[in-house]
Order: C-alpha cells, then sequence, then structure tokens
C-alpha cells in the first residue's frame, strides 16, 4: 500500500495546490445550494404534493439530520480509504439523489432522495483535511476560509436558483445535478490525496444512534405544537431522544474509535468555535427559512418563489464579495473575532425584521446584513475552529464542528413549524425572527469569549507574508 500512496503524495507536492482548492471550494459551494434552494420551495411542494408544511418542512430537515451523521462517518472513512475517494462518492451521492428529486411526484419519493443529498455535507470537513496536506502551513487559514467563505455564497445561491426556476422544483433538482456532475468531474481531475490512509474501525453503532435520538428529538419539537407540548406522543418522543442519546455517549466514551470524540466537544481550544457553529447555523436557517416563508405568506407579500429570490440577491452578493477577500481578511483579523462579528452581523439582521417588516425593502436590508454576517462569519468558521488543537487533531476538530453546524441549522424548521403552529400571523414570525436574533447573539459572545480566553495559544499559523491563492487579489 505504502508504494501506491507515496509517488501520490510526490506528486501532490509538485502541483499548485490552489487548483484544488478552489475545486473544492465550487464543489462546497453546491453542497450548500441543494439544501437551502428547498427553502423558497416548501409552499410549492406543499402544494403540489398535497401535504401539510409541517410534513414537508422534513424535505430540509432530514437533508440536515443525514448530513450530522454522514459528516463524522464520511471523515472517518476518508481517513481510512482517502479522502478523495470520499469526497467524489458524496458527490456521486448528490448527483443521484438530485436525479431522483427532480423526478419525484410525492413526498415518501422526495424525502429518499433528500437522504441521498444530505451525504454532501461531508464534503467540507473531507475538503478541509485535503487543504490542510496540500497547502503551506502559513497559508492554510486561507485556504479554510476560501472554503467556508463559498460555501455561504453557495446557500444563497440555491435561494436564487429557487427563484429563478420560478418555483419549478423538478427544474431546480436538474440544475443541481448538472452541476453537482460538472464539480464531481473537476474534482476528479484536480484533487489528489497527499496523506497515506490510516487503519480503523469506522462506529456504525454511533451513528445509528445519532441518527435515531436527533430524529426522536427533531419529530417531538416539529409535532408539539399540533399534537400538544404536554401530549404522551410528544412526552414519548422527548424521552426517548433523551434515553438514546444517553446512550449514544455511554457508547461514544468506550469505542476505541468514536464517531465523534467527547473530548473535543469540550475541548477548551474548540468548544467555543463548537458552540458559535450550532448557534450561526441556527440562527442561519431559521432566518433564511423565516424570510422565505414570510415573504410567501399572505401576512407578508404573498412573494413568488421568483420575488424570494430578488429579496435575498443581496445576501448572496455580499458572501460572493466576501468570498473574494476572505484570505486578505483572514490575514488581518483573529478568526475568533471575525465569527463573533459576523455572528453579530446575523442577528441584527433578525432583529431588524422584528421591528420593521412592513415593506419589501426592509427585506432587502435584512438580506443584506444577513449576506455580510454569514460571509465573514462563515469564512472563520473552519480555522477557528482547527487553529487550536494539534494538527494531527485537524480532521477530528473541523468535523466536529460541522456536525454541531449541521445540527444547529437541522434544528431551524422544527422549530419555525412549533412557533407558528402555536402562534400563526405575522406575531408568529416575530417570534420566529426573535429566536434567529437570539442564536446569532449568543453565537457573537461565545465565539468572543472564547477567543480571549484562547487568545495567544493558536497552533495554526496565522497567515502572513504573500498569499498565492486565489483570495490575494
Amino acid at each position: 500500500m505504502a508504494t501506491v500512496v507515496v509517488p501520490a503524495a510526490r506528486e501532490t507536492s509538485k502541483r499548485n495546490p490552489w487548483p484544488a482548492v478552489v475545486a473544492l471550494s465550487v464543489a462546497a459551494s453546491i453542497a450548500a445550494m441543494q439544501n437551502t434552494a428547498v427553502v423558497p420551495l416548501l409552499p410549492v411542494l406543499q402544494r403540489e404534493l398535497n401535504t401539510s408544511l409541517t410534513a414537508v418542512s422534513w424535505t430540509l430537515t432530514v437533508s440536515l439530520l443525514v448530513g450530522a451523521v454522514s459528516t463524522p462517518l464520511l471523515s472517518r472513512f476518508g481517513d481510512m480509504y482517502g479522502r478523495r475517494r470520499m469526497i467524489l462518492g458524496a458527490l456521486a451521492f448528490l448527483v443521484a439523489g438530485s436525479v431522483m428529486a427532480a423526478m419525484a411526484t410525492s413526498l415518501p419519493w422526495l424525502i429518499v432522495a433528500r437522504v441521498l443529498q444530505g451525504s454532501v455535507a461531508a464534503l467540507v470537513p473531507l475538503s478541509i483535511g485535503v487543504v490542510r496536506d496540500a497547502l503551506p502551513r502559513a497559508q492554510f487559514a486561507t485556504g479554510v476560509g476560501v472554503l467556508s467563505a463559498t460555501m455561504g455564497f453557495g446557500s444563497g445561491g440555491g435561494m436564487i436558483l429557487a427563484g429563478l426556476a420560478d418555483g419549478d422544483f423538478h427544474l431546480v433538482f436538474w440544475i443541481i445535478s448538472g452541476f453537482s456532475l460538472a464539480a464531481g468531474i473537476v474534482v476528479a481531475f484536480l484533487v489528489r490525496d497527499a496523506a497515506p490512509p490510516v487503519k480503523g474501525r469506522p462506529d456504525l453503532l454511533g451513528a445509528a444512534l445519532l441518527a435515531t435520538w436527533l430524529v426522536a428529538l427533531l419529530l417531538g419539537i416539529s409535532e408539539g405544537g399540533s399534537w400538544g407540548w404536554t401530549s404522551p406522543g410528544v412526552l414519548g418522543l422527548f424521552g426517548a431522544a433523551a434515553v438514546l442519546a444517553a446512550g449514544w455517549v455511554a457508547v461514544e466514551l468506550k469505542v476505541a474509535e468514536p464517531l465523534v470524540d467527547m473530548a473535543m466537544l469540550v475541548h477548551r481550544g474548540t468548544v467555543g468555535a463548537t458552540v458559535s457553529s450550532m448557534l450561526l447555523g441556527f440562527s442561519f436557517f431559521t432566518l433564511l427559512t423565516g424570510m422565505s416563508s414570510f415573504a410567501q405568506a399572505p401576512v407578508g407579500f404573498s412573494a413568488t418563489t421568483l420575488e424570494v429570490g430578488l429579496y435575498l440577491l443581496p445576501s448572496t452578493l455580499f458572501m460572493l464579495v466576501i468570498s473574494l477577500f476572505a484570505g486578505r481578511l483572514m490575514r488581518r483579523l483573529p478568526a475568533a473575532s471575525m465569527v463573533a462579528t459576523g455572528s453579530l452581523v446575523t442577528g441584527l439582521a433578525a432583529l431588524w425584521l422584528i421591528f420593521e417588516n412592513d415593506s419589501p425593502w426592509h427585506l432587502y436590508a435584512a438580506s443584506s446584513l444577513m449576506g455580510v454576517g454569514l460571509g465573514v462569519g462563515y469564512a472563520a468558521l473552519g480555522t477557528m475552529a482547527v487553529e487550536h488543537v494539534d494538527q494531527g487533531k485537524t480532521a477530528l476538530a473541523s468535523g466536529v464542528n460541522a456536525l454541531v453546524r449541521i445540527v444547529g441549522g437541522s434544528t431551524a424548521g422544527a422549530v419555525i413549524a412549533a412557533i407558528l403552529a402555536a402562534r400563526p400571523g405575522a406575531g408568529g414570525y416575530q417570534w420566529v425572527f426573535g429566536a434567529a436574533a437570539g442564536a446569532g447573539v449568543l453565537a457573537a459572545l461565545f465565539a468572543a469569549g472564547f477567543g480571549y480566553l484562547n487568545r495567544g495559544t493558536a497552533v495554526i499559523a496565522p497567515v502572513t507574508g504573500p498569499v498565492t491563492g486565489p483570495s490575494a487579489r
């Protein structure tokens, strides 16, 4: 095996690594796009598939849930069998799921398709591992910044795509399948593994328990408003989630190679990034879904999906601009301060909509603030997660960070469904925006606080000197 891996590593060292970084960044943006493209389509799917909003919201939630499980699992497979192979496999699942979704005629069919698509969430930590091995130490933070910022741009691009398709969800998924196939071909040509594979055993029991307790928890939250928060069904789901979560923690503490390293969740160098990432993920998806739903609701502006895409266009543009300058930002500002600033601005966007939401330009203003906040915050999340851990634990720390961000985002749909079921009308949306604002502010406080505690202890070298990557312009 060694005779096969070593030449690949030497070949990679002679290549300019930045084309591979750009290819992975584009793939990451497509991975983010496939999730957010569904958000403005939820009312369309509810109508065309003849189902309830609570039921159709699982087309978003299930993809995020699968991402939460596949992220650490495929990251481990990447260590064992090669990250390039797992990246290509995740993109293949995305292509297959997108084609299946484009042909869907029922909700169960679409949910199965979304399960396949959700596995692509693992692409981000896998890509960070490739970037770590390919780039010089001083350029690592820039590479992660570019990767993270373009992921934020893809999130905004999904909303625009849904709008340009004028609510035709079949067309949206056909386009995503084409983008995914093209990205997979480019990645296959440009990306190589520089690190040799390691032996190991995947934690399949841990993955199954994680998926089960998350489903029980989110189902209880989403149905609490309609079933009743004290109903036997909801209490049973919460009880099952608690028992399964306790069992999952016990397994993770006992197994030799856990799906999630519990010590990494509370590591002094990563806990700030862990909590901030989860809260920012929740704030982002709550605000994004809330804005889209409000704009299309009768209490809002009864907007079409195209109009929703236009309302959210400023966020995409700001994230694009910030992604182009991610390298410069990472050279001048600590990662924790960028995450704190981005989270605070995202929270302010949601806070704005609590008080100012009776005109389309209010949505444009909130969309602009959200784009700035997510562009700055997402650009630094990856670096904040790994800069205070040993290089050998970089992939582990980035995988944990991606996991908690996805878990935070996956709760958004369930929370929104619960709020709107309890408080229908304009008042309910104010509570939705309030939840997003509170999460954004809390994320900022955690990032700033732990950034202060960890100052001067970074293991990853700061980005100094000339940068040869695309963000150096």
